[in-house]
């Protein structure tokens, strides 16, 4: 006999909390120029970036992690036994196993939580929130963590000029909660994936295809191999096109957003991506100059610069955005319900 477990209503999830953190660590576009061939013009002109954050010897990603975590439960006025599923989007956990979702479960005392890693690289937070709210939708969780951190200085060729300006170390986290308010929430979200491109922004060795060895280290193998024009051209088509496609299936304008609040890779792929959109700067949220591209940590934290600032308000029409290796493309729409 088959036993059908019963429906549950589908509920909208909403933020009930939201916060970040970032290593103490700053690594400046001058100390770049003193550990490899480049420079702060090169850098700016390119990526927009001034300096990044990166962790001290022996900081690992849950310990970032952690650290927004507790502060997101603490804002949503819950305790970490009140949390009953996480998950984290990063692409650098402490260790292949266990997850870094179990080792936060310790960590934090969620006692209660069940959970797991998601790897979608730089649209980690994009897809962790949508994966999220779909545990908050279907009544299998009444209280999720959503996570994305990354310390990507533990992967970074800091010979590799071309890469290694490029990337720095951050987390952040929010809590997701059912509302019967059709005011705010998560509206909707827009997933997809090409394969095909995952040669051209990887990390060669470190799995089953090519297991750590004598020659692989050698070879400089477990670090971020880019070729930066593919990357690119790829992120600018498939940003606009997955903000078009949530947009138009919900009937909304560009002009009617609010707030886009894109992933930080690079200040000129959010430019062209947004004058495509017909977005105004005002509408855009870049913070990439302090903080380089965190992978699963840029949206969070730009999101909470853009709340502190005075620019995500309660009720603002907001669309999050992302474009990773992979390649990952994600978007997700939200009525904005946190008070100031």
């Amino acid at each position: 006999m088959v036993i059908t477990p019963p429906l549950r209503a589908m509920k909208r999830a909403r933020i009930s909390s939201l916060a970040t953190y970032v290593p103490p660590r700053v690594l400046t576009n001058a100390d770049l120029e003193r550990m490899v061939d480049t420079s702060d013009d090169w850098i700016m002109q390119r990526v927009g970036i001034r300096e990044r954050h990166v962790v001290d010897a022996g900081v690992a990603t849950s310990d970032l992690a952690r650290e927004a975590s507790l502060k997101a439960i603490a804002r949503a006025g819950l305790v970490p036994a009140d949390i009953d599923f996480i998950v984290v989007g990063t692409t650098t956990p402490d260790t292949l196993f266990p997850s870094t979702a179990c080792v936060l479960q310790d960590m934090i005392g969620a006692t209660n939580a069940w959970g797991y890693d998601l790897v979608a690289a730089c649209s980690g937070f994009t897809y962790a929130l949508t994966t999220g709210a779909q545990m908050i939708a279907s009544g299998a969780s009444k209280r999720a963590l959503v996570v994305g951190a990354d310390v990507m200085s533990s992967i970074i060729d800091y010979t590799d000029r071309t890469t290694c300006v490029l990337f720095g170390d951050g987390a952040g986290a929010v809590v997701l909660e059912a509302t019967d308010d059709e005011n705010f929430g998560i509206l909707d979200f827009e997933n997809y994936v090409d394969g095909s491109g995952g040669p051209a922004l990887c990390m060669p060795a470190g799995g089953s295809r090519l297991p750590a060895s004598v020659e692989t280290i050698a070879s400089r193998q477990h670090y971020v191999k880019q070729e930066g024009q593919t990357v690119f051209k790829f992120a600018v088509k498939n940003m606009e096109e997955v903000c078009r496609r949530i947009l138009d299936r919900n009937g909304i304008k560009p002009h009617q957003l609010d707030l886009l609040v894109p992933h930080q890779a690079s200040s000129r792929i959010i430019k062209h991506a947004s004058e495509k959109l017909g977005l105004p700067p005002e509408k855009v949220v870049i913070n990439i100059d302090r903080f380089g591209n965190t992978t699963a940590g840029t949206i969070p934290l730009a999101m909470n610069d853009a709340v502190e600032s005075g620019r995500l308000k309660r009720g603002d029409l907001v669309l999050l955005a992302s474009v990773g290796a992979g390649f990952t493309v994600g978007a997700v729409l939200i009525r904005w319900g946190l008070k100031p």
